[in-house]
């Protein structure tokens, strides 16, 4: 006759192991000393309730705290993929401020030319009223120019000079070389002097110099907001 197999339950790795005991213990004599308590098989119906009410209320905990790290989770996603992005947002903000800053600069150049050949003169008058004061003692005002602007500027130079109270001589000479639109001032203790080209090359410079300073550090897109940095939520 074949012995009998005994096989022992299998034991996963990791599972919490129970310590042993005995369900009922007996006394010598036969009777009962401790009894474990036995599992209740029947319910009323307000405990079935009850124990449903529970559950429910248990699932649910469970699936609002599942969404809640799922949406913990999202938000981690789009907040880096935000500042993956900024960067580049950045970038192109600051391309888009340069090339604005370079069309109002061409704007600006093709007014003023326009504004200099139709009133070649008022550069010249309001350089001649704005030095009223420093030139107020000096017995002779020199004014060079080119060809085409020191032709007919000696009236207009006496008017200006009337009007500012100018009681010295102004002698006006065509100077040959002279940028279009250009003039010196000369006054025996100063001299002042105006070039359009010169002076747009300057605004010029000093733009690109205000915008590589400013580089990709300007002001938030959107006016009103200051940067914040991203904080990943806590799950």
């Amino acid at each position: 006759m074949a012995s009998p197999v005994i096989r022992a339950p299998i034991i996963q790795a990791g599972e919490p192991q129970e310590k042993f005991a005995f369900g009922t213990v007996f006394e010598a004599t036969g009777g009962v000393i401790a009894a474990a308590p036995r599992p209740k098989r029947t319910y009323s119906a307000e405990e079935v309730e009850a124990i449903r009410r529970a559950a429910m209320v248990d699932g649910e905990a469970r699936a609002l705290a599942s969404i809640a790290n799922r949406q913990a989770e999202a938000l981690a996603v789009i907040g880096r993929a935000t500042q993956q992005a900024l960067p580049g947002l950045a970038a192109v903000a600051h391309e888009h401020r340069v090339a604005s800053a370079e069309l109002a600069l061409a704007c600006a150049k093709a007014i003023a030319a326009a504004a200099l050949d139709k009133f070649p003169q008022a550069p010249v008058r309001a350089a001649l009223e704005s030095l009223a004061r420093e030139i107020e003692a000096a017995p002779r005002l020199i004014v060079a120019a080119d060809a085409e602007l020191a032709e007919g500027l000696a009236p207009v130079l006496e008017e200006t000079a009337q009007a500012v109270g100018y009681p010295g001589a102004i002698q006006v000479r065509a100077t040959p070389g002279m940028a279009p639109h250009a003039f010196i001032l000369d006054f025996g203790d100063g001299s002042a002097s105006f070039d359009p080209a010169a002076a747009a090359e300057r605004v010029s410079e000093a733009l690109r110099a205000a915008l590589a300073a400013e580089g990709l550090h300007a002001e938030p897109l959107i006016p009103g907001a200051a940067p914040t940095e991203f904080q990943e939520p806590e799950s």
